[in-house]
């Protein structure tokens, strides 16, 4: 592989799929076995690109720290890590929003100082802090529903897609937070020394998102 490829940073799952696809529209020639690998690091030589496959909350710290050149992260994973990286492109995919939930019985303004339960403590704490309301955060690493049914939250703080994991465990949403969708990241000094290739793969796929929304 030459030393001139791109590495990208991609969370696995259901954005990894969705981006895949999005670079294929592009015009990256990604085998089409790609999305079945279960390798942590997939070169594609046709492609001069070299994929990192890594959690969602971790992409942001292996382009900031520049292991590798660009990545894909969400919204909610770009606020709450608070990374050195440039944020050049919504993808528009992955879309979902953060919202706040809790049981129905639940009587806002009862308690003194209510605790959040969420996947993502800094996001949380500053938007209580923005409503000027004071809140204990509780971290959790998942299973976030589970937190006030067994009285460990008030309320939790979580991502929201159809809303039926909410509706499955018994939680009503109360807030609408702000709407999610994957970004296009890069590292700052990359994007100094691979210029060229960011910037045509930036267009790339720019121009695939513009086409998707005007045929909508």
């Amino acid at each position: 592989m030459s030393k001139e490829c791109l590495t990208v940073a991609m969370p696995k799952g259901r954005i990894f799929e969705e981006a895949v696809e999005l670079l294929r529209e592009a015009g990256y020639p990604l085998p089409p076995e790609f999305e079945d690998s279960r390798k942590l690091i997939i070169e594609v030589p046709e492609a001069k690109m070299r994929f990192i496959l890594a959690k969602p909350m971790d992409v942001p710290t292996y382009v900031e720290h520049g292991a590798a050149d660009v990545g894909v992260a969400g919204k909610d994973v770009m606020i709450e890590e608070k990374r050195d990286v440039y944020e050049v492109l919504d993808l528009k995919i992955s879309a979902c929003y953060m919202a706040v939930a809790a049981l129905p019985t639940y009587n806002r303004g009862c308690e003194v100082a209510p605790k959040i339960a969420s996947k993502y403590p800094n996001l949380a704490s500053e938007y209580f802090r923005e409503q000027g309301e004071q809140v204990e955060i509780i971290k959790l690493n998942g299973s976030i529903e589970l937190a006030p049914i067994i009285g460990l939250a008030d309320r939790i703080v979580d991502i929201v897609s159809t809303g039926q994991t909410l509706k499955e465990n018994g939680l009503v949403e109360v807030e609408t937070m702000m709407p999610i969708t994957s970004r296009f990241i890069v590292n700052p000094v990359s994007y100094r020394t691979k210029s060229t290739d960011i910037d045509d793969m930036v267009d790339r796929l720019a121009d695939v998102i513009d086409a998707k929304e005007r045929s909508l």
